[in-house]
């Protein structure tokens, strides 16, 4: 029997283009990558709509050398989607061999992305891939070249697709005819796409040249402040994010709390001065219910013990907050 590995990314049209595979009869196993910028939840959430079992492969530390420093460049924000895209198309060839597997599928449409799914993006991921007559892309293969899979007759090219251009219609049909539902939008989950999460990467990766997982995670939440070479304050916005970001905490982080108003949480992240210490005070006053006060009083003290220190302090202005805010 015919075997594929489907790329899973959790997104629409890799789902479909499964679908649309396992519907010639052929065995389908879904793959998804996981990264320290996307996981695998919605793809697990996908697979399970059309009955296709999930492999979870983990590739966070060859996927963050690639965002470090892409051969073909960023995206529109910090996504290399070229070369994560080949670096995907590679590993999935190395599984071909351990599942038995005759070739890859991916949800890829000519010319719906205008930088990474034009028809030179296709051929260099096809080339740089190393499996590049491996690979099929069944929602736009009759726009492309014939594979040597449909020449061979592993699969039916009448069956295949010719999606082309940016437009969602003919994947939508297909999602509510197959009773495909409550799918992501595209790249949704990829937070490299994101415009404020890029910026505060590329500012990590300024001054820290491996950051860490737990570094990387604390990107997604809150007001990120540049205070100094090694220390960064954060201030959460919502109670959703400061429960977030206490998971993420640890024995070496500085907490701030305003002693008589309430307000957002506030940690020091690295080594601090007695300066730096004054402005997260600053900061934890300008996002608390005492934003007007002339002046406060802060209680801190490193995060897992009580907060045995305080300070007083005016709320950061408009100029302070503007001079270190990262995003």
């Amino acid at each position: 029997m015919t075997k594929a590995l489907a790329l899973i990314s959790g997104g629409l049209d890799s789902i479909l283009a499964a679908k649309l595979v396992k519907d010639q009869g052929i065995e389908v196993i879904g793959i998804c990558f996981k990264s320290y910028f996307f996981g695998a939840k919605s793809a697990e959430k996908m697979t399970k709509q059309i009955g296709v079992p999930l492999e979870v492969v983990d590739f966070s530390d060859e996927h963050l050398e690639i965002v470090k420093s892409p051969k073909h460049g960023h995206g529109k924000n910090m996504n290399p989607c070229i070369d994560c895209h080949a670096m995907m198309m590679k590993e999935a060839g190395k599984l071909l061999d351990k599942y038995n597997a005759d070739f890859i599928i991916t949800g890829e449409v000519l010319n719906q992305r205008p930088m990474s799914q034009n028809k030179s993006s296709l051929n260099v991921v096809k080339k740089e891939s190393g499996i590049g007559e491996k690979i099929l892309r069944p929602l736009c293969a009759k726009v492309l070249p014939e594979t040597e899979m449909e020449k061979e007759g592993l699969i039916d090219r009448n069956n295949l697709l010719g999606i082309s251009g940016r437009g969602r219609k003919v994947q939508m049909e297909l999602a509510e005819k197959w009773g495909i539902k409550d799918y992501p939008s595209p790249a949704g989950g990829c937070k490299l796409t994101e415009p404020n999460y890029s910026i505060r990467l590329r500012e990590l990766l300024e001054h820290v040249e491996n950051p860490s997982e737990r570094e990387l995670e604390l990107l997604k939440y809150g007001r990120h402040f540049r205070v100094s070479e090694g220390c960064k304050v954060i201030s959460s916005r919502t109670a959703v994010e400061a429960d977030e970001i206490r998971k993420l905490v640890n024995d070496q982080d500085i907490g701030f709390l305003v002693k008589d108003f309430k307000g957002s949480m506030v940690i020091i992240d690295g080594e601090s001065s007695d300066k730096d210490i004054e402005f997260a005070a600053k900061v934890a006053g300008r996002y608390s219910k005492g934003k007007d006060e002339e002046k406060i009083k802060v209680i801190y003290g490193e995060y897992a013990k009580p907060y045995n220190k305080s300070i007083e302090v005016k709320p950061a202005s408009d100029d302070e907050i503007a001079e270190f805010i990262i995003s």
